[in-house]
C-alpha cells in the first residue's frame, strides 16, 4: 500500500508575491503493508485522532473549545474519537476557566481554540492555572505549515509576518510550548507537552498547524503504544537526613503544629498528611487556599490560620507553638494579609513537593513531599499538648442574630443556610471577593469538595470554573458563590451550563459592586451598573433547557429558594440572586482589606 503525504518541509517559492500560495511538493511515502503486521491507515491514523487518543489516555474526557478557522479541522478529529467530548464556549477565556475547573477535579484539563485571537483571549485562564499548579493542555490551531517562513502576513495576527508572537506570550504562562508544523516530530512533540505537563502540574501549549490535523501517517497508529510516565523518586540519602533532623526538631519541641498548603495537592501529599497528623497528635490547620485538601471532620483540626482573619483560635494555637510544619506553603500578600503573619523562621519547618527546610538550618533537595511525610510519622513523637491547650481555650462560635419578620436579608444569614446544604454529595465554589471570606468559615463534610482561585485572584473565574468542574464531576451538586462585579465578567457560560445540562446552584450576591476592592481602596469606579440578573439568565435559558431563577431580598424567601433548589427543581441549574446591602460584608474582609491596604500603600525605600 503506498500513498503521498504532502511534504511540509517543501522548499518555499522563489518569490513572496500577495497572494500567491506557497509551492508545494509531495513526496511518495511507502507505508508498511498489511501483510508486514501494521495495520492499514484509515480516519483513526491522523494527527488529530492521535492527540484525541493522549489526551483521552491522561484522563481527559471532555475539551473546552471555541471554534476558529483555524481549528475546525482539528476539533472534526477531536470529534471522531470515541471517549471524547467537545464542550462549546462562549469565549475562550471562560473555555480556559472550564478546562481549570475540571483539571481541579480530574487532575487535567484541556482546551481548544484558535491561532492568536483565540490564544491571547485565554491566555489569562491559562496563566491563573500555572499560578494554582494545574495542568491544562491549551491547544491551538495554528497557521498552514506552508506558511511558516513565507514573511507573508496572516489574518488572526497583529499584522507582522512574525508568528511567534502568540508562542512567546505564552512562554511565560506554561511550562512547555509545542509547535507542531512537521508531521515527522509531532507525536514526540505532542507526548513531551502532555508529559511535562502531568509532570510539572502546570498548563503547556500546543499549536497544531490547521492543514495537519487531518493527516494520515505512519507514526499516528490506530493503537499506539500505552501512555505512561516514570515515577519521581526521592534522594534516599536527601530523604533520611531530613527526615532524621526534623524529627529530632519536632521530637525536641513543647507545642508543635501542622498546617497545610495550597500545594498538598501537586504534592499528591494529602493522604501523607493525615498519617502524620495522626501519628503525630499535633493539631492540624490549613492555609486559606489549602481549604478542602485536609478533611475538615478530622479530630485534630482547628480552623484556617490566615494571620488575623484565621478561624477564632487557630492563629493564637499556631503562632504561639515553638514549632510549626508547614506542608505546601504559598506566602504572599494575600495569603499573609498584607505581610502580617506572627511567625518565625526559626521555629518553621517548610515542606515543598520537592525540598525540605528546617528552620534556618538545612535544606533538602530531591525530596518528594509525599515520602517525607510518610517516613517522618514513622519517626515523630505523640505530642497532643497543643491540640490539648486548644480544646481549652476553644468557645464554640456564635450564630447570626435572628432576624426580624421580612426583614431585609443579611449575608451572614444566608451562609448560615448555605451550611446546612453542605453533604458528600455537593462541592462549594467560591468567587474572589467576600464570598472568600464567607465561604471559608464554612465547615465541610468529609467529602465535599471545596475550590478558589486565592494566588491568582481573577474575578469571573469561577463560571467557567463551575463549568468545567460539574463538567468532571456530574455525581456533585455544585454550589458556587459569585459576587455581581465578577459575574458581569464572565457571565455567558452560564448558557452553556444549561446545554450541557448541568445542575449547580449558583448564588448571585448582588451588593452592586466590587466590595472586596472597596475595602482596599474605594472609589466611584467600584459602583456597577445593576443587571437583572434572572431576567439575564432566564434570556440565556431562552426556553432550552432546566433552568430555574429567582430573587431573594429575605431569609424566609431564602429558605423557600434553597428548599426548591433542593426539591423540585434539584435537576435544573437554580440561579438565585441574593440582594443584600451594599456594605454588608464579613468582618475577615474588613480586617483583610485594611492590611492588604496598608501593605499596597507602602512609601517608596528612601533612594
Amino acid at each position: 500500500m503506498d500513498t503521498s503525504i504532502a511534504d511540509v518541509n517543501s522548499e518555499w517559492p522563489a518569490n513572496n508575491d500577495v497572494g500567491c500560495p506557497p509551492s508545494n511538493k509531495s513526496v511518495a511515502c511507502p507505508l508498511p503493508s498489511e501483510h508486514a503486521g501494521v495495520a492499514p491507515m484509515g480516519s483513526a491514523s491522523t494527527l488529530g485522532r492521535h492527540l484525541a487518543r493522549r489526551l483521552v489516555e491522561v484522563g481527559v474526557g471532555d475539551v473546552f473549545s471555541v471554534p476558529g478557522d483555524f481549528n475546525l479541522t482539528l476539533l472534526d478529529h477531536l470529534l471522531a474519537e470515541p471517549g471524547l467530548n467537545l464542550v462549546g464556549c462562549c469565549n475562550e477565556l471562560n473555555a480556559g476557566y472550564a478546562a481549570d475547573g475540571y483539571a481541579r477535579s480530574r487532575g487535567v484539563g484541556a482546551c481548544v481554540v484558535t491561532f492568536t485571537v483565540g490564544g491571547l483571549s485565554v491566555i489569562n485562564a491559562i496563566a491563573g492555572a500555572y499560578s494554582e499548579n494545574l495542568p491544562v493542555i491549551c491547544i491551538v490551531g495554528g497557521p498552514n505549515s506552508n506558511d511558516y517562513g513565507t514573511n507573508r502576513i496572516l489574518h488572526h495576527t497583529i499584522g507582522v509576518p512574525d508568528f511567534s508572537q502568540e508562542y512567546r506570550c505564552f512562554q511565560t504562562v506554561t511550562c512547555a510550548q509545542v509547535i507542531v508544523n512537521h508531521l515527522e516530530d509531532a507525536q514526540e512533540l505532542i507526548d513531551y507537552a502532555i508529559s511535562t505537563a502531568l509532570m510539572e502540574s502546570k498548563p503547556v501549549y500546543i499549536s497544531i498547524s490547521c492543514n495537519l490535523a487531518g493527516v494520515q501517517h505512519p507514526t499516528f497508529s490506530r493503537q499506539p503504544v500505552p501512555y505512561s510516565l516514570s515515577p519521581r523518586l526521592s534522594n534516599l540519602k536527601s530523604l533520611e537526613a531530613a527526615v532524621e533532623i526534623t524529627a529530632e526538631f519536632l521530637n525536641a519541641a513543647v507545642k508543635p503544629v501542622l498546617v497545610g498548603g495550597p500545594k498538598l495537592r501537586v504534592a499528591k501529599a494529602k493522604s501523607a498528611f493525615v498519617e502524620l497528623a495522626d501519628a503525630s497528635g499535633y493539631p492540624v490547620a490549613v492555609m486559606p487556599a489549602a481549604k478542602g485538601q485536609v478533611p475538615e471532620t478530622h479530630p485534630h483540626f482547628i480552623g484556617t490560620y490566615w494571620g488575623a482573619v484565621s478561624t477564632a483560635f487557630c492563629a493564637e494555637i499556631v503562632e504561639s507553638a515553638d514549632a510549626y510544619l508547614f506542608a505546601g506553603p504559598i506566602f504572599n500578600d494575600y495569603s499573609s494579609v498584607g505581610y502580617s503573619l506572627l511567625l518565625k523562621k526559626e521555629k518553621a519547618i517548610i515542606v515543598q513537593p520537592n525540598r525540605v527546610t528546617v528552620a534556618n538550618g538545612p535544606t533538602f533537595g530531591c525530596v518528594l513531599m509525599k515520602d517525607f511525610l510518610e517516613a517522618l510519622a514513622k519517626k515523630v513523637k505523640h505530642n497532643p499538648t497543643s491540640l490539648e491547650n486548644y480544646r481549652r481555650i476553644f468557645v464554640p462560635e456564635g450564630v447570626p442574630l435572628k432576624s426580624a419578620p421580612n426583614e431585609p436579608l443579611r449575608v451572614n444569614v444566608l451562609f448560615k443556610h448555605i451550611q446546612g446544604m453542605l453533604t458528600d454529595d455537593t462541592a462549594v465554589i467560591a468567587e474572589t471577593g467576600d464570598s472568600w471570606f464567607n465561604c471559608q468559615k464554612l465547615k465541610l463534610p468529609e467529602k465535599c469538595g471545596y475550590e478558589f482561585q486565592m494566588q491568582y485572584g481573577s474575578i469571573g473565574w469561577s463560571v467557567g470554573a463551575t463549568l468545567g468542574y460539574a463538567q468532571a464531576t456530574p455525581e456533585k451538586r455544585l454550589i458556587s458563590c459569585i459576587g455581581d462585579g465578577s459575574f458581569q465578567v464572565t457571565a455567558q457560560d452560564v448558557s452553556t451550563m444549561i446545554r450541557n445540562g448541568q445542575n449547580p446552584i449558583i448564588f448571585l450576591i448582588n451588593n452592586g459592586g466590587y466590595t472586596i476592592e472597596v475595602e482596599i481602596h474605594d472609589g466611584p469606579y467600584n459602583v456597577i451598573k445593576n443587571w437583572n440578573y434572572t431576567g439575564l439568565v432566564d434570556a440565556l435559558h431562552n426556553g432550552e433547557g432546566k433552568c430555574w431563577t429567582t430573587k431573594v431580598k429575605t431569609e424566609e424567601e431564602a429558605v423557600e429558594a434553597i428548599k426548591t433548589a433542593l426539591g423540585p427543581k434539584k435537576d435544573c441549574l437554580c440561579f438565585i440572586e441574593i440582594i443584600v446591602h451594599k456594605d454588608d460584608t464579613s468582618k475577615e474582609l474588613l480586617e483583610w482589606g485594611s492590611r492588604v491596604s496598608a501593605a499596597n500603600s507602602r512609601p517608596p525605600n528612601p533612594q
